[in-house]
């Protein structure tokens, strides 16, 4: 007889499994029943181990976030220098949308935006948590002289993320047509290029 999988086991499966199933026919109109059914298990048994929907919904962002802080990290960790950092996190942050598509779908679903306050909580914190590590690659790279000092780091976090969502959404929206981290980290030098342009040239090409 084969072995009974775990609860933790059995959590974790059905949470893949949701992730799979928005990726494929949208968070909005996911069900328990569609996820019992893709898990080999009655309605019911889901909610033994999730009492709602939102529970199901909250225990799944836990699990993104958990899995883009450890990337977040090891991106960190196996990059050298402030501008090494910075592109190594929006590589980390492009490879978790890759690997995880349902991920643009999710953050601006129904589900998200309306009717689960917790969801929206996680997600709201793991931005922070996203731009804080930016913020501070970013300061770092402006006290190298590596950034222009006369942008605000704030700012320039802002316009990094809003690079990530916008390729993800295009992305998306493409059928997944084209390399989205490698269009992404395309994306980022450009940036990053006018970003280290110097003040004073800046100036002249004004005049």
């Amino acid at each position: 007889m084969a072995n009974r999988q775990s609860a933790g086991d059995r959590k974790a499966q059905i949470v893949a499994e949701v992730l799979r199933l928005a990726d494929e026919i949208g968070p909005d109109r996911l069900s328990t029943t569609d996820v019992a059914r893709a898990v080999g298990l009655s309605q019911p048994a889901i909610f033994r181990h999730f009492p709602t929907k939102g529970a199901l919904w909250l225990a799944v962002a836990e699990d993104i976030a958990a899995r883009l802080r450890d990337d977040w990290a090891a991106a960190e960790a196996g990059a050298c220098g402030p501008h090494a950092r910075l592109k190594a996190l929006i590589g980390a942050q492009l490879a978790a949308i890759s690997e995880t598509p349902a991920l643009p779908s999710i953050l601006f679903s129904r589900e998200l935006q309306v009717d689960n306050q917790g969801l929206r909580d996680v997600f709201r914190g793991l931005l922070g948590s996203f731009q804080g590590r930016l913020v501070a690659a970013i300061r770092d790279s402006q006290s190298a002289g590596a950034l222009r000092s006369d942008v605000s780091p704030d700012d320039v976090a802002v316009l990094m993320t809003s690079l990530v969502q916008g390729i993800a959404i295009r992305w998306t929206l493409g059928a997944r047509g084209f390399p989205l981290v490698q269009e992404g980290l395309r994306l980022f030098d450009v940036q990053m290029a006018l970003l280290t342009d110097r003040e004073d040239a800046v100036d002249e090409r004004t005049r």
